[in-house]
């Protein structure tokens, strides 16, 4: 697993990045929870999506947003993460020119920064959305959501209320033309505390399925 430093908006962003060993496979970016909060890429679940992919033969990048780690800048409410995201895409597609797909997974922050890069590349066709929080984060930019995906949180989750995350769920899920699958953890926090193994398990549920063509609606390739 190369540790890596590429050029971000804000200067140089520390991740750490394994390539398929097919030239045309999917992309996989993985972005971690809150820097205030103690994350960074290399939080437990982060680690483990990674992996998950990775196991599946994506080409796969998980990193630090600007001021965590040996990343450079200084943290930026949302935007420039934004923004260090689709620079760590544009980074990982220069090295895989042959690959046209894309896959995000972002974990509470990490997810509200994933749906919002979402919106701006037509290449991404598959998101998974752990634990977001519209209690404290502007989801309506998903008007609509492009691309069907996974949305996975706890019934114990007191930082992201269930009931808010229901109605973001529920928001999505009236949309035509994608398929929103929600998946709620029994007895599960935030932080998955003890429960991160069946949190992977889930997920890797959730992709194998897609990659079997499940779960998502045929959709008209997107315009960039």
């Amino acid at each position: 697993m190369p540790e890596v430093i590429f050029a971000g908006p804000a200067g140089r962003l520390e991740g750490r990045y394994q390539p398929s060993k097919e030239k045309n496979a999917p992309i996989a970016l993985i972005l971690h929870p809150h820097p205030h909060f103690g994350g960074t890429m290399n939080n437990k679940i982060v680690y483990d999506l990674f992996y998950m992919f990775q196991n599946r033969g994506f080409t796969t990048l998980r990193f630090n947003f600007r001021g965590i780690g040996r990343s450079q800048g200084a943290f930026d409410h949302g935007t420039g993460e934004l923004s260090d995201a689709a620079a760590a895409l544009d980074w990982v597609q220069s090295l895989h020119p042959d690959s046209k797909n894309c896959w995000i997974a972002g974990y509470s922050f990490g997810a509200w920064i994933g749906m919002q890069l979402l919106m701006r590349r037509p290449e991404i066709e598959g998101f998974m959305s752990i634990s977001p929080q519209p209690n404290l984060y502007d989801f309506s930019f998903l008007a609509p959501c492009p691309s069907s995906g996974l949305i996975i949180h706890g019934d114990a989750d007191k930082v992201a209320p269930p009931g808010d995350v229901q109605g973001l769920v529920d928001k999505l899920q009236s949309q035509k033309g994608i398929t929103i699958t929600q998946k709620t953890m029994p007895g599960v926090n935030h932080f998955y505390s003890d429960h991160t193994d069946e949190l992977i398990a889930e997920c890797s549920d959730y992709l194998d399925r897609r990659l079997r063509g499940e779960l998502s609606e045929p959709r008209p390739k997107r315009l960039k």
